[in-house]
């Protein structure tokens, strides 16, 4: 296990210069000047010339890229062009925000999903197999920023049951410890302030975990179904097992391993739909962040930020492989 560890990490490592040549190429091809982004469309030619200078736009590609590549691995994540503050603290400081949106749509995607999933493998080619793929159909079908954007207006302006924006009441003074508002909440002592931010989570963990609860739903089901047609299932019935223990000894112990692989693979889809989520109900994250430093032209904010998302991603996907090893014995890494 330590050696496949080991080499996963090292294969880890061209993957991610791979990407930071596609990203860095890519972030130079948005149209638009970054010096004249952060200076304004008055600043005279001297100041946007200085401004290139600084930032070295004008220097060759590949010198520009290699300096990155210096600079990221003497770990210097770089300075945002616009308020001057390392990335890497921006990025500490709002990644709490992201998690926490983040595993709450899991656990939204994951709770509803599978049980869906179970319900739909066992009333297969029946009317609540047909209702439970209509839901998911529209759950993949409808793009994120339209759900968040009618979850918004019909719960929160016509219903007003709901908060549509930030992480919590910014009246409520509530002292940042963690970033993590749950926590934050516990450890003031506020269990008032604690449902407040509950609230504000439901309809952006209900956006963004739409689409993986989705295909979390139809993974399931198939994966169910193979397993239920397999001989050892129906021997362990032939020999009068009750069906919930059939069920959990036999059927589900063996779909796991198809379901927990969606499961690792939605992490780096929920980070990606984060992006979209954040900026339609204003989450103080990560995804909000680059938003703006695409819009600001913030060449290195956006390269490094999306690295290290890419960077959580392959960690995620690790610690799934290694996961196979506990759900299944008979899976064997050399």
């Amino acid at each position: 296990m330590g050696k496949y560890i080991a080499r996963r990490m090292l294969m880890a490592i061209p993957v991610l210069i791979g990407l930071s040549m596609v990203l860095f190429a890519f972030v130079h091809l948005l149209p638009g000047d970054p010096a004249t982004a952060i200076l304004g469309q008055h600043a005279t030619p001297e100041r946007v010339k200085a401004m290139r200078e600084y930032l070295h736009l004008d220097d060759p590609l590949w010198e520009q890229y290699l300096l990155d590549i210096n600079n990221l691995l003497h770990g210097d994540f770089g300075i945002s062009v616009i308020n001057s503050q390392p990335v890497i603290k921006e990025f500490t400081t709002r990644f709490p925000a992201t998690i926490e949106l983040t595993v709450a749509a899991m656990i939204f995607a994951a709770g509803v999903g599978i049980p869906l999933g179970r319900f739909a493998a066992r009333y297969a080619q029946r009317w609540p197999d047909g209702i439970v793929t209509v839901v998911s159909l529209l759950g993949i079908s409808i793009p994120v920023f339209v759900l968040g954007l009618t979850l918004g207006y019909v719960f929160g302006v016509q219903l007003d049951i709901l908060p549509v924006s930030g992480r919590i009441d910014p009246r409520a003074g509530l002292p940042v410890v963690t970033n993590f508002m749950m926590v934050d909440t516990l450890l003031a002592g506020r269990p008032d302030l604690l449902l407040d931010a509950l609230t504000h989570l439901v309809l952006p963990a209900i956006t963004l975990g739409s689409i993986p609860l989705a295909i979390i739903t139809r993974i399931t089901r198939a994966s169910v179904l193979d397993v239920t047609n397999e001989d050892y299932v129906r021997t362990a019935r032939a020999k009068g097992l009750k069906e919930r223990r059939v069920d959990e000894r036999h059927v589900m112990r063996n779909a796991w391993l198809p379901v927990v692989t969606v499961l690792g693979l939605q992490v780096g889809g929920l980070l990606a739909g984060a992006v979209i989520t954040e900026t339609v109900f204003v989450w103080g994250g990560v995804g909000r962040y680059t938003v703006e430093a695409i819009n600001n032209r913030d060449y290195i904010v956006v390269q490094n930020t999306i690295l290290m998302f890419a960077l959580i991603f392959l960690v995620v996907n690790l610690l799934v492989d290694v996961a196979y090893a506990f759900l299944n014995p008979r899976i064997r890494y050399s």
